[in-house]
């Protein structure tokens, strides 16, 4: 994942609306969001890198979730580390807590190369970076993560949740309104754009929500609404390469008993 914008407790019906956009290499394999049975974890939603075999973002039938952005970072790239999609679908496959698993991941966090890590469950939301080596709990409101830390003020990421905060001011919202804000393809001025070790060409390339490059661009966009009940309705539609035009859709719903 390369851009996520939610809510955490902060509107009427949902405790969590998220929009997500994975970012990654055309060619890096990947399997669509499907319930890990073949894995023998039925109880786990989740897409896959066929590469790395983690995920970017998963659900727990229990409620619990987890979703990964990397750490723009590129001269702290380490040789041969883990794959950071193991993060996210080691606490899924886990009977820990949010805060337990970070509690137990924060120790070993440098093996990793740069990540942040949004992890939920019945007692709240956390977010944990090695580049910060902090774990934080979330408050309530709009809030967003990118390739920095939460809430960093990149245009991309000042727009999404602007938008985001627009689009669910109102009980009542159409999952529409939410691709929309994702296959956004505007870029900033080269003035407005960060410094995060790459050329300001890529910089600018890359400073959209929705990213299209040669080899490399948005790959999915990935909804998720969990209501105060616990029930979630999750939606992904992954794309062409280079394109915003649909590949496959895939929709499914949990429903707390």
């Amino acid at each position: 994942m390369c851009l996520i914008v939610f809510s955490h407790n902060h509107h009427p019906v949902y405790k969590l609306i998220l929009a997500a956009n994975r970012d990654e290499f055309y060619k890096r394999p990947s399997r669509a969001a499907q319930f890990w049975k073949n894995e023998h974890h039925p109880e786990i939603l989740a897409g896959q890198d066929l590469k790395g075999k983690g995920t970017w973002l998963g659900i727990h039938k229990d409620g619990r979730w987890g979703a990964l952005t990397n750490y723009r970072s590129p001269l702290a790239r380490k040789k041969n580390p883990p794959t950071r999609g193991k993060l996210v679908i080691d606490y899924l496959k886990e009977e820990q807590s949010a805060r337990q698993y970070l509690d137990q991941v924060h120790p070993q966090s440098n093996r990793f190369n740069g990540f942040n890590l949004l992890l939920g469950d019945q007692q709240g939301l956390f977010h944990y970076s090695n580049h910060e080596q902090q774990i934080h709990s979330v408050a309530p409101g709009i809030h967003g993560i990118s390739n920095a830390s939460l809430n960093t003020p990149w245009p991309k990421l000042k727009t999404a949740r602007h938008k985001l905060r627009d689009i669910t001011h109102s009980d009542q919202f159409e999952k529409e309104e939410l691709f929309t804000l994702l296959q956004n393809k505007e870029k900033a001025p080269m003035d407005q754009l960060p410094d995060t070790g790459i050329t300001p060409e890529l910089e600018r390339a890359v400073s959209s929500i929705f990213i299209k490059t040669k080899s490399y661009g948005t790959r999915c966009s990935t909804l998720v609404l969990m209501d105060y009940e616990g029930n979630i309705d999750f939606t992904e539609r992954r794309y062409k390469a280079g394109s915003t035009d649909l590949k496959e859709e895939n929709h499914y719903r949990i429903n707390k008993k």
